[in-house]
């Protein structure tokens, strides 16, 4: 057990900074043994500060002063902590001339500046900056910046930073230099320098006022050949965000930097973007279909924060979902507009609820805006991104889309250069729009998922049709009772042949109902019979819908719904249906309605064919584990498999149909029509293999040798794991490793299509994974790709009755906490659901929780996840 706890940081004690950095100039030497970083901070006084506080204190970790000086005189009397710098007494303006001394080379962390494959490069956000220099790290401290780099000529003849370059020159020794400058205010979180040795791939953007933008990625050589699709993705979202919001990019350059070893997605340190390779880098030999859509999609991300997190950015980190559900929503509308609307909402909704709405039942629920934390990287969470996005998404649908854009424009336009908060920009919504949103702020401040609870009662003799709505909120840590929501609720009515139904008297087929009381009731008149209602169409709200739709209506809003949202989660739930059903002993056969559900979808050549490949993927384990208490996982998934065999092998002819329906001899394009044909095909041979059909394992087989692209290369390599075809599948493996083993990126695939498989032999292979040459513990990709997803896909055999799984994650963790503590606490996420599992398991998890929180030197990361996990509920 630790010697001291560590302390809770609190919303409620928020204070103003005492003083301010208007400037900053930072000078770096970089040599193989050590950096030496010399900084000028230009410090004055907080007009607005409460106090009068006499005492200078600056964050720092890790690092070793060498010289201070303030006003050009040495300060004798500072104190040095491990997390602070302390100056006594000084004037209310002044000069400070830090010079530290940092090793990059032993940075585990991934915080701070560090070296990954021979290239220095930064990750500030959190609280990186303090292990750079001593600072005021905290988002509401703004400052300008210049950035002097010197490096060694011909190890680091590239050398980059935020803003534009202003000089550059040869130095002697073989050393030179390079100085840049950001002329807008920015906090330190978004300070950035990459050098190495790199290749510049160039493009350029012409903005909508004419200015010409140099667009620029640098990668290492191997990497040269992977850069056009982030580029193209990149010029798309600057001129979507001119067209949709209006917002032009402000920099004379852009930069993207492709680095291997990232502890997140990506950075979007002003105009100086850091990427995880895996999550920009792509060629169609390398990268899947859904590689590709992850590239366009997070490229948009972290460009769309150039506005909504850098020009205007968050007053301290309870506010992250300020800047991050902003732009998660900015890039799922771009991302909509880019394919297809209906799976794109499908894929976010779909995580959404396995996902958030488990952290949201889980010891870690917090509210969008949380009110406390003991260490910020644990809030980077599904909460503060996605469901953040949902609570903008609401604004969006209340407001509707032109007074939300009148609203986002004042937005920008007042907060331009500033650090405000989540009720800053709900009250330029109000203002905007004139719209009172005082109780819907409630979902920034309000933990959990509301449940709505749905039931109707039509009155064949008068034509009239109640729907009652009923809302709650299930009690969460610090938060045992809920005020009620203010829900959006987007509906239609249909008639027994399918036709939407009028609502009102203008003839509106769809109407949004505002929720705001716990009990609502809405009467719709001159009905001629029984319709059956949609609801929630589009996921409106983030929300749990209970309503008692029977199988037979599932089964016709499958086939009728006009929300292609709604027609997909009326196959979910028909699924759920049955699969529980099963488990419960209810039925012992598969509801032949079901079977026609899916025969119907892959017979319709009209619909859209991404979204039919959705709907054939039966509900998630992990998804119905989340619909179940005391949850038996190995029955869960032997049922689900059941489900899912009986379903292929009645459709087996119309499969194999769907699968030479949508092949193509045509060159790799990455557009809407291609990449849903293959990821019909694609889905159509996963269920032939996993049935044990000979046609569709000569299929996989063929498709595999012959696949010109990754997508369908991978696609089989995966049918091929995910069934009984051990020969064919080991093959497979050993080939793709042979043809890819110089590629990290496509390394990384064939490690996790095999931890996450339930066919390939559990814990032991994925032990074997880990002695893997390939296998690197100090990437976080690697740590991912084989522990992650073993513990987050492989539920089967992550959760062996005899607790082997949980243990073997709990000795990853222990293992990982003194190097990377932030990675270290993301793995342990799966264990803190162990109340919601069957007492055998629940049992194992929290005996694996116990003792990692007895580790003495546990890191304050891994401390909060594992304590919050043990308290009493």
């Amino acid at each position: 057990m630790r010697a001291s706890q560590p302390q809770s940081i609190y919303l409620k004690d928020y204070r103003k900074p005492p003083f301010l950095i208007d400037h900053v100039d930072l000078r770096f030497e970089l040599f193989e043994e050590q950096t030496r970083v010399h900084s000028r901070l230009q410090v004055r006084r907080n007009p607005e500060a409460d106090g009068a506080e006499r005492d200078l204190v600056l964050h720092g970790e890790d690092l070793e002063l060498e010289t201070l000086t303030l006003d050009g005189r040495p300060v004798e009397d500072a104190v040095v902590d491990s997390e602070s710098l302390r100056i006594s007494n000084v004037p209310d303006q002044f000069n400070l001339d830090v010079v530290t001394c940092i090793r990059p080379q032993e940075n585990t962390r991934l915080e701070g500046l560090y070296k990954s494959s021979g290239m220095f490069c930064t990750q500030c956000e959190a609280e990186g900056f303090r292990r750079i220099t001593y600072f005021l790290d905290r988002p509401d401290v703004m400052a300008c910046y210049r950035t002097r780099i010197e490096a060694d000529s011909e190890q680091y003849p590239v050398l980059l930073a935020n803003g534009n370059p202003v000089d550059h020159g040869e130095m002697e020794g073989g050393r030179h230099q390079v100085t840049w400058e950001d002329p807008f205010p920015k906090p330190s979180y978004l300070f950035a320098m990459v050098a190495g040795d790199l290749v510049e791939k160039r493009d350029e953007f012409t903005t909508g006022s004419g200015r010409v933008v140099d667009l620029r990625m640098y990668v290492e050589p191997r990497n040269s050949d992977k850069c056009e699709h982030a580029l193209a993705s990149l010029k798309k979202a600057m001129q979507w965000d001119e067209e949709v919001y209006g917002r032009e990019y402000d920099l004379d350059i852009f930069m993207i930097v492709a680095v291997d070893d990232f502890n997140m997605g990506a950075m979007e340190n002003k105009g100086l973007n850091i990427f995880n390779s895996s999550c920009v880098l792509a060629s169609p030999e390398t990268a899947t279909d859904a590689a590709y859509e992850r590239i366009e999609s997070i490229v948009a991300h972290e460009y769309f924060h150039n506005w909504s997190g850098n020009r205007v950015t968050c007053r301290d980190w309870f506010q992250l979902s300020l800047k991050e559900g902003f732009t998660v929503f900015r890039d799922n509308q771009f991302s909509a507009d880019m394919g297809s609307p209906t799976v794109q909402r499908i894929d976010h909704v779909n995580m959404l609820r396995t996902a958030q709405f488990a952290e949201d039942d889980g010891p870690m629920a917090h509210p969008v805006r949380p009110e406390s934390y003991i260490e910020i990287g644990n809030f980077y969470t599904l909460t503060v991104y996605e469901k953040g996005a949902e609570v903008v998404r609401m604004i969006h649908t209340l407001l509707g889309p032109d007074m939300f854009r009148e609203g986002s424009d004042l937005y920008f336009a007042r907060f331009d250069g500033r650090a405000v908060t989540t009720d800053d920009f709900v009250a330029t919504m109000e203002e905007a729009s004139g719209r009172d949103l005082g109780q819907f702020r409630r979902w920034y401040e309000q933990a959990g998922t509301p449940v709505l609870h749905v039931s109707d009662h039509f009155d064949a003799e008068k034509g009239v049709y109640t729907l009652s709505i009923e809302q709650s909120c299930p009690a969460t840590p610090r938060q045992p009772h809920k005020a009620p929501f203010h829900i959006p609720l987007r509906m239609g009515l249909l008639d027994s042949t399918g036709e939407p139904l009028p609502l009102d008297d203008i003839g509106n087929t769809e109407q949004v109902l505002e929720l705001t009381e716990s009990r609502h009731s809405y009467r719709f008149k001159d009905l001629k019979e029984r319709p059956v209602p949609s609801l929630l169409r589009n996921f409106s709200a983030p929300v749990k819908l209970d309503y008692a739709w029977s199988r037979d209506q599932l089964m016709f809003l499958v086939s009728h719904d006009p929300d292609g949202f709604n027609r997909w989660d009326a196959g979910q739930k028909l699924a759920i249906d049955v699969i529980q059903s099963m488990l419960e002993g209810n039925d012992t056969e598969v509801d032949e309605r079901l079977i026609e559900a899916y025969r119907n979808l892959l017979t319709d050549t009209s619909l859209d064919r991404a979204m039919v490949a959705r709907m054939l993927a039966l509900p998630g384990t992990a998804y119905l584990i989340e619909l179940t208490r005391d949850a038996d996982v190995q029955a869960i998934h032997e049922t689900r498999q059941r489900v899912q065999t009986t379903v292929a092998n009645a459709l087996r002819e119309e499969l194999l149909a769907v699968h030479m329906r949508n092949q193509s001899s045509e060159p790799y394009a990455f557009s809407a029509e291609r990449v849903a044909a293959r990821s019909l095909a694609n889905s159509a041979l996963s269920l032939l293999t996993l049935i044990g059909d000979e046609a569709g394992k000569d299929l996989a087989v063929e498709q595999f040798r012959d696949a010109p692209n990754m997508t369908n290369r991978f696609g089989a390599l995966s049918a091929l794991v995910n069934s009984p075809f051990e020969k064919e599948r080991d093959r497979a493996l050993e080939q793709f490793y042979v043809d890819w083993q110089d590629d990290p990126q496509v390394v990384e695939q064939w490690f996790a299509v095999q931890s996450g498989s339930p066919w390939m032999g559990g814990l032991k292979r994925v032990r074997e994974l880990l002695e893997h040459p390939a296998f690197d513990w100090k990437n976080p990709n690697k740590i991912r790709t084989v522990i992650g997803v073993f513990a987050a896909r492989n539920l089967v055999h992550f959760h062996e009755p005899d607790g082997s799984g949980y243990r073997f994650l709990g000795e990853q963790i222990q293992r990982l906490d003194a190097s990377n503590p932030q990675i270290a606490a993301g793995l342990a996420q799966p264990l803190t659901r162990w109340r919601r599992y069957a007492p055998r398991l629940r049992e194992s998890m929290k005996s694996v929780l116990e003792e990692l929180l007895a580790e003495p030197q546990l890191s304050k990361d891994l401390f909060e996840v594992v304590s919050k996990s043990l308290q009493e509920q």
